[in-house]
């Protein structure tokens, strides 16, 4: 069976007319009868109308419609084909498309209502300053005391959903940034006066002790405990959010700013939780331990013993 543009061309040439005598008669634009009979489908409009222009032209010629119509779906067929998987694929890439958007945004207000939750909980976590009077520092003459910011007892339970509402290594990328911005500054202790201590003067040392969740941490300065004793030092890389659990005693947390660094001390072991692994550097009696995990992962339960 002859092509239906060689069918088309032989016929009309047959009747000795031309192609725009057959574009007036149909009133099918030139350049669609050409592509017709060039078999040039893809300058020829949707497939239906396409198949009216072949009604019409084989209607201007006196001949089958519906044979002709068979001669034109066989000589198309490949490239309607061709055309249709390439439709399907668009229209598969534009649905993937608009499920990546969808889950892009359902991710995107997840993350938000999680940062307001953190804004929030943190918003309540105001830094006081309590000074000690002079009758409670007489082994501190001159010198005063700065207490730093103790997060509530259940800071740790309001953290913990919102850090596992985020993945791992997303959490603490969106969680830095927000502490850092939001947390108010802790405040800077005035400078403690101080005088040549003889070797053989003994040295006060400025513990804040307590049951608190903050006892048992001396900042940076203070000395070592006593021989026998475990001594865990924390320095922080990028804001880290740290829980200390001293032997079998109290879970106790702190938020530690880039330089920031804080001293435990024990007797068996230490269980540690970080908020940012990668954030934290520890040493366990001055000897440095290897890192706990890449920035931005959360760890729990790590056990340092002696």
């Amino acid at each position: 069976m002859e092509s239906v543009g060689e069918f088309f061309r032989q016929v009309r040439e047959t009747k000795k007319l031309t192609v725009e005598e057959v574009s007036s008669k149909t009133r099918i634009r030139l350049d669609f009868i050409n592509a017709l009979e060039d078999e040039n489908f893809a300058k020829l409009p949707d497939q239906v109308f396409a198949r009216g222009f072949v009604r019409s032209y084989a209607r201007s010629l006196g001949l089958d419609e519906e044979d002709v119509i068979q001669r034109f779906a066989q000589s198309s067929r490949s490239f309607y084909e061709k055309q249709d998987e390439q439709e399907r694929l668009r229209a598969r890439q534009t649905e993937e498309n608009r499920k990546h958007e969808s889950n892009r945004k359902t991710v995107m207000v997840a993350v938000g209502i999680a940062v307001l939750t953190l804004v929030f909980l943190l918003s309540r976590e105001q830094p006081s300053v309590v000074k000690q009077s002079s009758s409670e520092t007489a082994s501190v003459k001159d010198s005063t005391q700065a207490a730093t910011e103790t997060p509530s007892p259940t800071l740790r339970q309001d953290l913990d959903p919102v850090i596992d509402m985020l993945k791992p290594a997303e959490g603490a990328a969106v969680l830095a940034p927000v502490m850092e911005t939001h947390l108010p500054k802790l405040p800077t202790p005035p400078p403690v006066a101080s005088k040549p201590v003889s070797a053989s003067e003994p040295i006060s040392r400025v513990s804040p002790g307590g049951d608190g969740p903050l006892g048992g941490i001396s900042r940076e300065g203070e000395l070592s405990g006593a021989d026998g004793q475990l001594v865990l030092d924390l320095e922080a890389t990028e804001l880290s959010w740290v829980v200390v659990q001293i032997d079998n005693g109290r879970p106790q947390e702190a938020l530690l700013r880039p330089g920031e660094k804080a001293r435990w001390k024990g007797q068996d072991q230490f269980i540690l939780t970080l908020g940012n692994a990668g954030g934290v550097k520890a040493e366990l009696n001055g000897k440095s331990h290897k890192p706990f995990g890449p920035s931005g992962t959360v760890v729990r339960d790590i056990v340092l013993k002696r």
